[in-house]
């Protein structure tokens, strides 16, 4: 038997190296409670495709209720939320989640995304933290609102001689514009079927993540772009 099994919504299941980034807030009577990110043994903690099957042979779902077995929890700086996987054991989904849950689990930081101010030079805005900034911090997931959404999708590096395409979130919260890229593989496909440009998107909820340390920097990362069309379509 697993040490302990944790019950979550799923709000992130972006790309990560070569599996998945999972995060979701603990289901306990209905109501969403603390952050979760299940992670793997492995260095960088992706959870592969075959960690995160069901039974049935299916994969988690963005908005699944999944329990999931656990070894142990595995705090790693400002990483806090992160638990082991049990790797013998298969996740189980419980039901799914609907947009009013997702609505009433909002946070509310009263300061914004973390430590705002720092920005990539190419095309980000308030999107990384300095390492020693990040080092501080206790938390590294949010599920907010965010005011006047606009999806970018394009090649950033283009001028620079890298024509690879990109999709990245500008939007505004807590009196702040923030322009960070987005890991969601859904959100990923749907846009770069679409021609480079902005598109408005009128009713999200994103899931925000302060992802691993990268050459002194913790980048920002939109690892869920939550729609009600989405929820109603399942995806």
């Amino acid at each position: 038997m697993p040490a302990y099994t944790i019950t979550i919504v799923c709000l992130a299941n972006s790309r990560k190296t070569s599996g998945r980034c999972v995060a979701g807030k603990v289901l306990d009577d209905r109501k969403l409670g603390q952050w979760v990110r299940p992670v793997s043994p492995r260095l960088t903690g992706e959870v592969s495709e075959e960690e995160r099957r069901y039974e049935d042979g299916s994969d988690a779902k963005l908005l699944d209720i999944i329990e999931i077995p656990m070894l142990k929890a595995s705090p790693d700086s400002y990483q806090q939320e992160n638990h082991v996987i049990d790797t013998e054991y298969h996740w189980r989904r419980r039901g799914r989640a609907t947009w009013n849950d997702v609505a009433a689990a909002l946070d509310q930081p009263p300061s914004g995304l973390w430590t705002n101010g720092f920005s990539t030079v190419v095309a980000g805005q308030n999107d990384r933290v300095p390492e020693a900034l990040a080092n501080g911090l206790t938390s590294s997931l949010r599920l907010i609102q965010p005011q006047n959404l606009i999806i970018w999708v394009g090649a950033p590096g283009a001028d620079y001689g890298n024509p690879r395409r990109k999709v990245r979130s500008m939007f505004r919260y807590a009196d702040a514009q923030y322009n960070i890229g987005v890991t969601d593989p859904v959100i990923e496909r749907q846009y770069f079927g679409k021609a480079n440009g902005e598109y408005t998107v009128a009713n999200a909820i994103l899931c925000i993540s302060l992802g691993e340390l990268h050459e002194g920097y913790a980048y920002k990362l939109v690892a869920a772009i939550i729609t009600p069309e989405r929820v109603a379509a399942g995806i």
